[in-house]
């Protein structure tokens, strides 16, 4: 902590951040060892976070994150789009497909931002807010194999065809090292296979958006 800091927010915080790091919640004992304070000042914080509506607290006195949460996370996708459309751009002005960035949400795949090329004849259309399964369509396969990563020498990148819409193949590379932001960068278009080129081109986007949110 330093002088211009605020010590009951940032204790606060902490608190949020040790409740989302878990599924069945903590108790006051449980908060009060982990921050290392007294069960007095975790009273206060959890009253002051529930009054906000940021955290909830069960019928066994046990504090979860609040609903209240959800309506900060809502206004996150447009800080993260803005930040995505240069790169998005940039990529489907050079391949000549539809480029996207899709976030996880909950069990799915949320496109939230989308950028059609200026100059192709013909594109897959693809529009944010458009949902899929996280187990279809590279954008979600991207995601999935983040989360488990594979050998050193693997390529980055997940392409898929006709998983999503008939004739159409994709191309996506995850977000790598966003905290609190799981997604991928990729593009669909309309074609029987992925051009060799498409892939790396991919993987350099996805580390473009990804240096735009750090």
């Amino acid at each position: 902590m330093t002088a211009e800091t605020s010590q009951t927010l940032d204790r606060g915080l902490r608190v949020l951040k040790l409740l989302a790091d878990t599924d069945h919640g903590l108790t006051v004992t449980e908060l009060s060892n982990k921050l290392g304070v007294n069960r007095t000042v975790v009273y206060r914080l959890l009253a002051t976070l529930e009054q906000h509506a940021l955290v909830r607290r069960d019928l066994g006195g046990r504090a979860r994150v609040g609903l209240g949460v959800l309506r900060l996370g809502r206004q996150v996708h447009p800080l993260v789009r803005e930040a995505a459309l240069p790169a998005l751009r940039a990529l489907a002005e050079d391949i000549g497909a539809t480029a996207h960035l899709t976030l996880v949400d909950g069990t799915e795949a949320l496109a939230v931002a989308v950028v059609e090329p200026t100059w192709t004849d013909y594109h897959v259309a693809y529009r944010a807010g458009f949902r899929h399964p996280l187990d279809r369509g590279a954008a979600g396969r991207a995601i999935l194999a983040a989360r488990q990563p594979g050998p050193a020498d693997a390529p980055g990148y997940t392409l898929t065809h006709g998983e999503l819409e008939a004739g159409a193949s994709g191309a996506a590379a995850p977000l790598i090292g966003v905290t609190g932001v799981e997604g991928s960068v990729g593009v669909v278009m309309l074609a029987d296979s992925v051009p060799e080129r498409v892939g790396p081109r991919v993987v350099d986007a996805a580390r473009e958006v990804a240096d735009a949110l750090r």
